[in-house]
């Protein structure tokens, strides 16, 4: 028999009676407790003030982050939802005259809620658009808008709307993005807004090219908030930063399809191109085409109909073999003044090549991710295939951080390059976009300070999506740091901002390429690769017959051509008379010249809008830190406002005189949104960024781990 002594006890009944005890002193010790309760609300705090600036700049930094999908829906006074409330369609007619083309775009706006709406849309033009005419059709109702000073247009579209009046505003917030608002759509019915713009025919390497955006991508708005005031609704995503004071109108909600509705965001698009001689070919990386010959005329449209808005329509079309423009004049009278545009195309058919220090700099922000990302590297690795052995070489690439492979250009030796293919092929999009660091990078020549005396060409290949709302700052930049430089713009994705690609090319003296398609790398690029390889034509001259000092020609200054470039000039004030000299200087010092006569110039139509929008171009340069002096402020108002032209500081206006609205119907505001450019991933609701959220994660992790310890810590105190 086991005998047990009563008044011992095992180890397993003394921790159950200590247990006991301990429950007994906490139930009964309001101080502890206190002292509990403290220590939780002290955890608390320190939960709140860790986490929140962490997610508050997750959620601040940028764009391009990944939402995951989601719906857009409107919601009811109930707060159920109803469906998207403003469908959205547009038409555009484009009419293709020589190297001007002329644009009606209608946009319809359907209200299908049951309460009286104003719509406001953000979207895309092209980046040399001319927007001149604009009506707003209500019903049987056709009003033709007028161009206003921007805030007088503001002021009259504020009562309109307030007074129940039809109303329709546009504006410029970029040279390519623009804001319609339409007030006082009734419940169940269309209103339409029509804009007329015209932009010139890209035309290079024998090919010109047309491109009409559609949607465009979210872009990063950098800068601390400048808004501490209480968070409240606006028509975008952003909030106004110190840098891009104005990033709540450029940041539209970005959706699925599916999100918009099956009838929703669609555009019906027709081209008739009569280029002025005979077409042999047309196409598009874009969209499959349909194209009817008709005379001197191709009637070009997609051949789907209806195509969805969430890429860049681009249309291509050659002249007939051997009946290349070597060069064209065009001449317009207007209101007693002449326009003449010239283009020359050097035959510059060298094959000269010398050295060069190529620098290739790659975007892999949030922004870039999906089909954008897998484009830009095969853009750059197919730049490392144009390497030769006197060349030299690095790889930049940036997000929130500027990376370079190599800490200086090296020779293009096989296992420089076989290293940086292995680079180029692990980079993954992700982060913000922080380009100011990554031009500095690039643009920073240390070749004066190589022993070996390496003196070639330098030249730089930006490769980005061009996703940034702070494109002043950028181009001052690139303005006061290029030096012997030449920059290269290489447009990614199915809606880049073609803004940014262009002037940066303008500004880095170089020239500008765009991507639409997976499928498309190699045409663009072989050609953009063959013309850094090609000599350039510098210290262009253009010498008008009667020029004098006070002639007003633009660009005033010509910059450096490449091989199948044309020269593109417009003058104002001189008669279609006598003969047009340009000269320039080839690489080896040689002299180049060539003549046109401009006695049988073509009729031109616009002339005068495309003259004026290249002086109200050089006069906002002025302004390359986002400011931009009053005198200059001034005469861009006066240049608008004579020719009827849309600009930062014009607006269109259309109104109705009398009230539609009754005054008991309240009005509700929908923000229209963009789709997601095709390809891309993620949408923009209300907090996109651009940087990843593990650091709140970890936090979050963090500071849990931290409570655990605490509470188990005091449980085992109190327990002992």
């Amino acid at each position: 028999m086991l005998l047990t002594n009563p008044g011992s006890s095992s180890p397993t009944i003394l921790n159950a009676r200590r247990k006991n005890t301990a429950w007994a002193v906490w139930q009964a010790s309001p101080r502890l407790r206190r002292w509990l309760e403290g220590i939780s609300l002290w955890l608390a705090v320190m939960l709140f003030l860790f986490v929140h600036p962490l997610y508050a700049e997750a959620s601040e930094s940028g764009h391009g982050g990944h939402q995951g999908a989601g719906e857009f829906h409107f919601v009811d006074d109930g707060g159920q939802p109803v469906g998207p409330a403003t469908l959205l369609n547009t038409d555009y007619r484009v009419t293709v005259s020589g190297l001007l083309a002329d644009t009606r775009l209608r946009q319809s706006f359907r209200n299908t809620g049951q309460q009286w709406r104003e719509g406001v849309f953000v979207f895309p033009l092209p980046e040399n658009a001319n927007v001149y005419g604009m009506t707003m059709t209500a019903g049987d109702r056709v009003i033709v808008g007028e161009i206003h000073q921007k805030q007088e247009a503001e002021r009259q579209y504020t009562r309109a709307k307030t007074e129940g009046r039809k109303a329709a505003r546009v504006d410029q917030q970029r040279p390519n993005l623009f804001t319609t608002r339409m007030a006082n759509i009734p419940p169940g019915e269309t209103v339409t807004v029509e804009l007329h713009y015209q932009q010139a025919v890209r035309y290079q390497s024998g090919e010109f090219e047309l491109r009409l955006p559609t949607t465009l991508t979210p872009r990063y708005m950098p800068g601390e908030s400048a808004d501490n005031r209480q968070a409240r609704w606006t028509t975008g995503w952003a909030t106004p930063t110190t840098e891009v004071p104005d990033a709540d109108q450029i940041s539209p909600f970005t959706v699925l399809p599916e999100d918009v509705g099956p009838d929703s965001h669609r555009a019906t698009i027709a081209l008739d191109i009569t280029a002025g001689l005979p077409v042999s070919r047309v196409s598009s990386p874009s969209h499959r085409l349909n194209s009817t010959w008709n005379g001197n005329t191709v009637e070009v449209s997609p051949e789907s109909g209806a195509v969805l808005m969430d890429r860049d329509l681009v249309v291509r079309w050659a002249p007939a073999r051997g009946m290349e423009p070597a060069a064209a004049v065009f001449h317009e009278r207007w209101q007693g003044e002449d326009y003449l545009l010239a283009l020359v195309m050097p035959g510059l058919n060298h094959d000269q090549r010398l050295p060069r220090e190529l620098v290739f700099v790659i975007d892999t922000s949030g922004s870039m991710a999906g089909e954008s990302i897998r484009q830009a590297r095969q853009a750059l690795l197919r730049g490392l295939d144009t390497l030769g052995p006197d060349d030299r070489f690095n790889v930049i690439r940036f997000n929130s951080q500027t990376h370079a492979l190599f800490m200086e250009a090296v020779p293009a030796s096989s296992n420089n390059i076989a290293r940086a293919r292995r680079y180029v092929n692990e980079l993954n999009a992700d982060g913000g976009t922080e380009m100011a660091p990554a031009l500095e990078a690039a643009l920073d020549d240390r070749r004066g300070d190589a022993r070996d005396g390496f003196a070639g060409v330098r030249q730089v290949v930006f490769i980005t999506d061009g996703a940034v709302g702070n494109e002043a700052e950028l181009f001052g930049k690139i303005s006061n740091k290029l030096a012997s430089s030449r920059l290269f713009t290489v447009g990614i994705g199915p809606a880049p901002n073609m803004h940014f690609m262009r002037e940066a090319a303008r500004y880095g003296r170089g020239t500008y390429t765009a991507i639409s398609d997976l499928s498309d790398v190699a045409r663009p690029l072989d050609g953009l690769f063959g013309k850094m390889q090609s000599p350039v034509l510098t210290d262009i001259a253009v010498k008008w017959p009667g020029q004098t000092p006070a002639t007003e020609a633009f660009p005033d200054r010509i910059g450096d051509l490449f091989r199948g470039e044309p020269m593109v000039q417009v003058v104002r004030g001189l008669p279609g008379e006598g003969e047009l000299d340009v000269s320039g200087r080839l690489p080896d010092g040689s002299e180049w010249q060539q003549s046109l006569l401009l006695d049988h110039a073509s009729s031109g139509k616009g002339l005068h809008r495309y003259w004026a929008k290249q002086k109200i171009n050089g006069l906002m340069d002025s302004g390359l830190t986002g400011r931009v002096d009053d005198d200059s402020q001034a005469e861009v108002t006066r240049l608008g406002l004579k020719h009827q032209l849309m600009t930062k500081y014009t607006s269109f206006l259309a109104q109705e005189k009398t009230a539609s609205r009754p005054a008991d119907e309240s009005l509700a505001t929908d923000s229209v949104p963009t789709l997601l450019p095709a390809g891309s991933q993620g949408t923009m609701l209300r907090y996109p960024q651009t940087a990843t959220l593990s650091p709140l994660f970890i936090a979050i992790g963090l500071v849990g781990l931290m409570v655990s310890a605490a509470i188990t810590l005091l449980q085992g105190r109190v327990l002992a």
